[in-house]
This record gives structure tokens, sequence and C-alpha cells, in this order.
């Protein structure tokens, strides 16, 4: 049997922009991703905490250093820039492995949206 487990987190951080004229995504500075442990294309569930949306899409690599947090697509009407949302990616696992397991977690600064 596999569960599953959160396995990365961006915790707060700002979006800077929505753009509902792209194809559906997220697009998250790449530091930010590399810190959380979460790959360009990887499925991710996003909480606004501004509004209570919640709803997954996948992660495009945005520019190192940006602090770019934008929705785009569909996903764009569920925000608004200046919103503060979560970003939560999960993995399946045994149930012996998600015991041994430690999720990455990261706290932004969500003025600039870098790591502090």
């Amino acid at each position: 049997m596999l569960i599953e487990m959160m396995k990365s987190k961006i915790h707060r951080v700002t979006v800077t922009e929505a753009n509902l004229n792209y194809i559906g995504s997220i697009t998250v500075d790449q530091d930010l991703l590399d810190a959380a442990n979460i790959l360009e294309g990887e499925r991710v569930y996003i909480v606004n905490n501004n509004n209570g949306e919640r709803f997954d899409t996948y992660t495009i690599s945005g520019e190192r250093g940006s602090g770019v947090v934008c929705l785009n697509g569909a996903a764009a009407r569920k925000v608004q820039p200046g919103d503060i949302v979560i970003i939560m990616a999960y993995a399946q696992m045994t149930p012996e492995e998600a015991k041994e397991f430690r999720p990455s977690v990261i706290f932004p600064d969500t003025k600039t949206n870098k790591l502090k």
C-alpha cells in the first residue's frame, strides 16, 4: 500500500502576477523551487490564504532571484497579485518510508519572496 505524504512546501509567498492569457501553470522563482525540492513540471497544490481557494497545477521555472510567483491560465482567476499563497507537493510512499521521511519546508520573506 502507498500513502500520500507532503513532500515539499513553500509556506506563504506573495503572488506577483496573474496571467490569464498563458497556458496554465504556476511560474515560481527557481531559487524557491530548488530550496523546496520541487521540480519544474511537478504537480503542486495551491492554497490561497486571502480567499480560501484550493487548486492544483504544475510548476514552471521562473528567473532565479526574481521572486516571481505567477499564476497562469485558468488558475489566474483564483488569485490576485498581492495574495498570499502556500505551494505544496506530495509524494507517494510506503508507510515505512513515510515514518523516516522529512519534507522540505521553506519560509520565504512575503515582501520579496526571497529566502530568509
